[in-house]
């Protein structure tokens, strides 16, 4: 029965390739140049992930905010703890520094203290008018001192919107126009306008400036999500490169693994680009895991190659072995890698999705370019000479061959109990572990905006905005006395959590119409009375006219009232807790029966997107699994081979998941993708050792301990090879300033370690103990397809043998 994967069909490949070389090579040229120029077309992420689908409940409740009082992440909030900010000199270069702001086209307003409104009563007509605080021109220290003391001690309206007053901080708002907040010109203004213009100032007054808010975190955290890209794709390069020179000690093989893989760099950039996808914190790591992956294929093609030519010499049939002998084992290996990324196609996030679907083309296309480009280019080039062949009898590698094949003749019970007691310790330790949904924590907190962050945490209580919509049901129900009452309960019950920081509502705006009735008394700034109530309405008309002050807190209709409070870095576990706190407050406060609350905000999204993210990815995970166990069926066509083989593959992953416990890393977005990842590559391992086994076997008339023996002492240096490279080159990854990406290099790195000696130790070790009930030829099937190409295996075209095909 004839097979898909045959030796004749990859004898045909092979044939083609070697026969239309200069063909091939223009279409590749052709391909890249196409690919090269959809770059144009990659775009930067200029909004935080949304890990949830678009029509989830939660996206629902935020949009429809959003529909109601607009972009609630437009501002950039520039704050100063200096004394000395109160001298005449510096406090009017700082409000010299505001009006230069207010001349920004980017943004829509700017609240500072030299532009502060106080509520004024007027009786001719009956109104309330924003007057302004100050007059224009420069103060003198008198003036400077009295408008100090009004503001942090009579206007408690602006107390912990303008200034801090446990600590005299001070802040002035910056509010983006909504059009350029999710745009480049918003990156254009913080980076080339705000950036250097603060530093100027702090540069001329001797005041350190702190900065915050989400759009500006957003910009600098993408700034070095680009500014990281090279710096991956350059430190892969080198660390592979250099582990691939000291293998071969050969320039030119280096260099052909290089082009190869560079290639595929720049082919993952053009599908980037083709598919019109965002440079996210995951899209930037193709490129480089691109070249982790891309170089094992270079190691196994280029290894084959040499093996021939020191078996036999002969170039021509070197390098069509290579694609005959090697094709099968190096596509499946790729086939597996790519759908431990092609799972995350499966979940509902978009982010994750278009991350599976890049990885796992590109992965593929990495394979192509290796099968095609280093035949093609050995066969350009003389053969290899003497010493670049020196590597393949090293004797360091065939000492480690030794040490493992010992321990799986003389210490498989040693295997088992170290393996049995890491499994229990890694279930003690997932217990262990935590989810984590925080919006900064996988930020660089060694840059200076995560210790501005830091600043913000510690004056104001956070800088992540956690906003509560209010529904009444019915239009002016938010300007009821009744409402407003109930809204002032709860603003004391959010003040009581330590998280969340004083809110901001409609409440402080009718606390403000009281004292400013009373003629601005600040012991008056409390909600007024019924009977206060109908004294102040006659000149609450006027406040409409004020801009969005009142828009800012409730819809034109009067239905819905907006209630902001701001929330520190916490988990999801913590964040959880609060809101499990305060809905039964929330709700004996605003009946459900009569009110419709809801809880929403980037952060809060965020939070609920890592738990959904990690429901879907566990799901992901086992249908990896079990795609990859239909692989090895389809393959071994045996159930017990399909236990044997996936067991040295889960093993690392629990041990990985145990470490995480106790070392006290979270699951969220970047590390739950370890998993799939790890378990994708690792199974590489377990196909061509349980190949080669196959083959072995049969050569050995069914005697397993010399199979096992046979097949470990041929793939233990392909193994042993390939690991070492991966492990180096994820560790690239370590170099991240990013928390998330850090943690994903070392949990891979340590992932694969574990793999490839659970793959040469406990796997032979599996394979010897229960030789009874595998070593038959009913359970170890004839395999549906031939992976190894055996070694009697001729060329069914002698002639070219002896001379590379024409092109």
């Amino acid at each position: 029965m004839s097979k898909i994967f045959s030796f004749g069909f990859w004898n045909s490949i092979a044939r083609v390739i070697l026969r239309n070389r200069l063909v091939i090579i223009a279409i590749i040229i052709g391909i890249t140049i196409f690919l090269a120029l959809q770059w144009q077309n990659m775009r930067f992420s200029y909004t935080e992930a949304n890990l949830l689908p678009d029509d989830h409940e939660i996206n629902i409740t935020y949009n429809s905010f959003l529909d109601k009082f607009g972009e609630e992440g437009n501002i950039i909030v520039l704050a100063v703890n200096d004394s000395t900010l109160f001298t005449p000199e510096k406090f009017n270069a700082w409000n010299k520094l505001s009006e230069k702001l207010q001349t920004y086209p980017e943004l829509e307003s700017v609240i500072s203290l030299g532009n502060l409104k106080k509520l004024q009563k007027f009786d001719d007509p009956k109104r309330f008018e924003m007057v302004p605080l100050l007059k224009k021109g420069k103060l003198d220290s008198t003036q400077v001192a009295g408008y100090k003391d009004e503001i942090f001690n009579k206007l408690p309206f602006y107390d912990n919107l303008v200034y801090s007053n446990n600590t005299n901080t001070v802040q002035t708002a910056l509010y983006i126009k909504e059009e350029i907040v999710n745009s480049k010109e918003r990156k254009i203004f913080v980076i080339e306008e705000l950036g250097p213009l603060i530093k100027q100032f702090e540069l001329d007054n001797d005041i350190n400036v702190y900065v915050s808010g989400m759009p500006y975190i957003r910009t600098l955290n993408s700034q070095n999500i680009i500014d990281e890209i090279g710096l991956f794709i350059g430190g892969a390069l080198l660390v592979t490169s250099l582990i691939f020179f000291f293998f071969f000690r050969s320039v030119r093989a280096t260099l052909i693994s290089m082009v190869t893989v560079l290639i595929g760099v720049m082919w993952a950039f053009g599908v980037i680009g083709l598919l019109h996808y965002e440079i996210t914190v995951l899209t930037a790591l193709i490129p480089p895991l691109i070249i982790v992956i891309g170089v094992p294929n270079c190691i196994f093609l280029i290894n084959k190659y040499q093996l021939e030519i020191k078996n036999h010499g002969n170039k021509a049939k070197s390098l069509q072995r290579v694609i005959t002998k090697v094709g099968n084992a190096t596509l499946l290996t790729n086939l597996t890698t790519a759908s431990g990324f092609a799972t995350f196609i499966l979940t509902d996030s978009k982010l994750l999705k278009e991350f599976g679907i890049v990885a796992s083309i590109n992965i593929i296309a990495i394979f192509i370019l290796s099968l095609v480009i280093i035949p093609i280019i050995y066969s350009y080039m003389s053969l290899p000479k003497d010493k670049h062949l020196k590597h393949l009898n090293k004797k360091w590698i065939g000492g480690f061959v030794d040490w493992v094949e010992r321990m799986v003749r003389d210490h498989r019970i040693a295997i088992y109990i170290a393996s049995i007691s890491l499994l229990v310790l890694s279930i003690i330790g997932i217990y262990t572990i935590k989810t984590s949904g925080s919006l900064l924590e996988d930020m660089p907190q060694d840059a200076a905006f995560f210790k501005d962050i830091e600043f913000f945490e510690e004056e104001f209580n956070g800088v992540m905005p956690l906003e509560i919509l209010i529904d009444t049901k019915k239009p002016k129900g938010a300007l009821k006395l009744s409402t407003l009452k109930k809204m002032e309960r709860l603003e004391n019950t959010i003040d009581e959590v330590p998280e969340l920081s004083s809110p901001l509502s409609l409440v402080r705006l009718a606390k403000y119409s009281k004292q400013a009735y009373y003629n601005g008394n600040p012991k008056y700034y409390q909600l007024p009375t019924s009977q206060e109530q109908n004294f102040i309405a006659p000149y609450l008309k006027g406040i409409s006219s004020e801009g969005n002050l009142l828009n800012s807190y409730v819809d034109t209709t009067g239905r819905y009232a907006r209630m902001t409070t701001f929330m520190k870095d916490i988990g999801t576990e913590e964040m959880e807790r609060i809101e499990t706190g305060l809905w039964p407050q929330i709700n004996k406060i605003f009946p459900p029966d009569r009110y419709d609350i809801s809880l929403t905000g980037k952060a809060l999204i965020f939070q609920k997107g890592t738990t959904y993210l990690v429901k879907n990815l566990i799901i992901s995970l086992s249908l990896a699994i079990l795609l990859i166990a239909l692989l090895m069926a389809w393959m071994f066509r045996s159930f017990r081979m399909i236990l044997i083989s996936l067991i040295p593959n889960l093993l690392p992953l629990i041990i990985t998941a145990g470490m995480m416990g106790f070392i006290g890393i979270p699951i969220k977005p970047s590390t739950i993708l370890v998993f799939s990842i790890a378990f994708g590559i690792s199974v590489d391992d377990t196909i061509h050792f349980l190949a080669k086994y196959r083959q072995e076997l049969k050569a050995n008339n069914w005697k397993i301990k010399r199979s096992v023996y046979a097949s470990l002492r041929e793939t233990t240096v392909s193994m042993f090879y390939t690991s070492i490279v991966l492990f180096f080159g994820f560790s690239v990854f370590m170099i991240s300033s990013f928390g998330g990406t850090v943690a994903l290099g070392g949990l891979v790195s340590a992932t694969l370690l574990f793999a490839m000696l659970s793959n040469l130790l406990l796997l032979p070790s599996l394979l010897l103990s229960l030789e009874k009930s595998i070593a038959n030829k009913e359970i170890l099937k004839e395999p549906s397809m031939q992976i190894i190409e055996n070694e009697d295996d001729d060329l069914s075209d002698d002639e070219n043998d002896d001379q590379i095909p024409r092109a």
